[in-house]
């Protein structure tokens, strides 16, 4: 591999390789701290619609998800996947009610309750990530239903149920850190990364970052070095960050979730800040 890219706009200097603007990029702008759930309500509309045939999409997700049903759907969905769990009573299917439920109506909160209730004590997501029936239904709280959803699909990955991009992308990147760490305990050189999952055009990635690290024309920049394919050092940081092509968003894995790149930037760049 390569020494480390350092990727500054505008700067030609000697033993740097800068990578060209991606000007014919279309690049999603996030104004607020609450947009980059943007891509993630995308990621799970395309993934709903992709296993149930439903016609869902990123601007009437929380109007399909209100009625309850598909919810109830997918966590039977989990739960018969889940052999296991069937077989040792550790996981029960969620009665519903189906067809021409109306939102808002005692039927449409009875099927979110349900699957609050399954998600709270059958798959046990964590009380940080859960949301209550009025934060669908009156739009209280769309970050946490987001959140509970890529966390359900986390766990219906581990019993065989396909998974939104972004899962999968999170499995690709875990399973290239224990590689790394298994290299290193045994002081062997870190193997090539896995086969992505899904295909990432790191070219492109890293295009897509310079184009964004580019909108800011301070004479000091946020300093990003590129020590590998998708994979980045940030300011002052010793530690690494990933990032992936999320559709026309830039992702940064951070902690067990996702932020889009601009996001990220607004909340650790000084000059952004």
């Amino acid at each position: 591999m390569d020494g480390p890219n350092y990727l500054f706009p505008n700067d030609n200097s000697p033993g740097r390789k800068v990578i060209g603007h991606a000007a014919n990029q279309s690049i999603r702008p996030y104004n607020t701290n609450q947009e980059y759930l943007y891509a993630m309500r995308e990621d799970l509309a395309d993934w709903f619609k992709g296993l149930y045939a439903v016609e869902i999409n990123v601007n009437n997700f929380f109007e399909i998800l209100e009625t309850g049903t598909l919810l109830c759907q997918h966590a039977n969905n989990i739960t018969t996947c889940a052999d296991y769990m069937i077989k040792h009573n550790v996981c029960r299917w969620t009665g519903f009610q189906g067809k021409y439920v109306r939102a808002s109506s005692f039927f449409a909160r009875d099927n979110i309750a349900n699957f609050i209730n399954w998600c709270r004590h059958e798959i046990e997501i964590s009380e940080s990530v859960m949301f209550e029936t009025n934060d669908l239904v009156l739009r209280h709280n769309e970050k946490n239903v987001i959140l509970c959803l890529l966390e359900v699909a986390r766990r219906g990955s581990k019993f065989g149920v396909p998974a939104p991009v972004l899962v999968q992308m999170e499995e690709d990147i875990d399973k290239e850190i224990e590689l790394e760490k298994e290299a290193k305990k045994n002081n062997r050189k870190p193997p090539n990364p896995p086969q992505q999952k899904v295909t990432c055009d790191f070219k492109s990635l890293d295009e897509m970052v310079q184009y964004i690290l580019g909108m800011c024309t301070c004479p000091s920049q946020f300093p990003m070095v590129k020590v590998a394919d998708g994979k980045y050092k940030v300011g002052d940081s010793e530690s690494l960050i990933f990032m992936r092509i999320l559709r026309q968003h830039v992702m940064v894995r951070v902690g067990g979730g996702w932020d889009t790149l601009e996001h990220y930037l607004n909340k650790h760049d000084p000059c952004r800040c």
